[in-house]
């Protein structure tokens, strides 16, 4: 009996978690349409952030390659004590969007619902949708402009005003090589079936 009810919650936690990303990343991150096929469900997830948010798809795929290279489950590295002993990670950012605990539940108090979850491909494109949406409004930056959009992803939009990201030459390399993704991504889209 006791074997029974270990397969029977083994099998719901299964299906459970089919609902969010398995952890791993698709192959080759440099090819939209390889990523969309091995998962249908980002596309579906892109376009819906795309409609209610006008976030395009290419920015939306190039932010989520950045942060996380498209892992469900994508956390920061661990710090180290005496180079030895775990002592946390550097920051709460977790899931595809890397969305911080604070920044999270913000979203899930204005938008997203208790319910939302980093680690599900809908809910990240939709809280990414949700706060470049809300940085176009506040800075003015295009939701076409994946640069700046992930500048002020990255450093908050108060940083992005004081331009924090300046004193940071590997933040604005990196930022560039973002605006450079997205146009690959954008150029490779209209071919995927």
């Amino acid at each position: 009996m006791m074997k029974y009810m270990q397969m029977s919650l083994l099998l719901i936690l299964t299906a459970c978690g089919g609902i969010r990303g398995d952890g791993r990343a698709p192959r080759d991150l440099d090819n939209a349409c390889s990523i969309l096929d091995q998962r249908p469900g980002y596309l579906r997830a892109f376009k819906a952030a795309e409609r209610k948010w006008g976030v395009p798809v290419h920015v939306q795929m190039a932010t989520i390659y950045q942060e996380s290279k498209f892992i469900s489950d994508a956390r920061t590295p661990l710090r180290f004590s005496l180079g030895v002993i775990p002592v946390g990670r550097q920051s709460s950012a977790f899931g595809y969007s890397q969305a911080l605990d604070a920044t999270w539940k913000e979203y899930q108090q204005k938008e997203g619902g208790r319910r939302s979850r980093r680690d599900s491909i809908r809910d990240a494109t939709d809280f990414m949708g949700w706060y470049m949406a809300e940085t176009n409004r506040t800075l003015g930056i295009s939701l076409a402009d994946a640069r700046n959009q992930y500048l002020a992803y990255h450093d908050g939009r108060t940083g992005y005003r004081r331009g924090t990201y300046l004193s940071k030459p590997w933040l604005v390399r990196i930022s560039s090589e973002i605006e450079s993704r997205a146009a690959m991504y954008q150029r490779q889209l209209p071919r995927c079936s």
